[in-house]
């Protein structure tokens, strides 16, 4: 188990800012995080939330998108079928239609119950039609049916969130055309 929570939230902070470097988002675009706590902590995934961890991770989450602007959406586990926590103001902006379920610990997992807590105003939407421009993917959660096509693996220099490995991604248009088109 990771004995030093506050670690948790200095180590996501810093691959935030990298994540941002790679990705090269802008105002608006949406980030799909995917997150087991229990892989964090160094259990196998769904078997032990844990809340301390999920505040950790929101908070870290919650600074870093407002600073770079992004419209955050936190993937439930498979028990929720991966539905995503997201601001009311990003279902607008995006024309997503809300479901109504309240994720916990059990279902849904121990982050996207701290963020129906900490976001302004959170809404549970069941899918966001592969809009995401990029994400983030701790501990093995399978965020990729959220990412825009064509998805571009991100190379980390920080593997792991606590006891978790991290994969990333950012998106771009497809390439159309054939050997006679051209792309810049």
């Amino acid at each position: 188990m990771v004995s030093n929570v506050e670690n948790i939230y200095t180590q996501l902070s810093e691959l935030l800012d990298e994540f941002q470097s790679l990705a090269r988002l802008k105002k608006g675009d949406m980030v799909v995080i995917g997150c087991s706590t229990s892989e964090v902590i160094g259990e196998i995934i769904g078997t032990s939330s844990s809340q301390e961890t999920a505040e950790q991770i929101i908070k870290a989450l919650l600074e870093k998108s407002r600073q770079y602007q992004w419209a955050l959406a936190i993937q439930c586990c498979e028990h929720l079928n991966r539905a995503l926590v997201i601001e009311k103001e990003t279902l607008e902006q995006y024309i997503l239609e809300e479901v109504t379920v309240i994720p916990h610990p059990k279902a849904g997992g121990a982050l996207s119950a701290e963020a129906m807590k900490k976001f302004r105003e959170p809404v549970v939407v069941e899918n966001i039609g592969a809009k995401a421009k990029g994400g983030i993917d701790i501990g093995n959660t399978l965020i990729g049916m959220h990412l825009k096509h064509v998805a571009v693996p991100l190379r980390f220099k920080t593997k792991y969130i606590g006891k978790a490995f991290v994969t990333g991604a950012r998106t771009r248009p497809k390439l159309i055309g054939g050997e006679r088109a051209k792309y810049e």
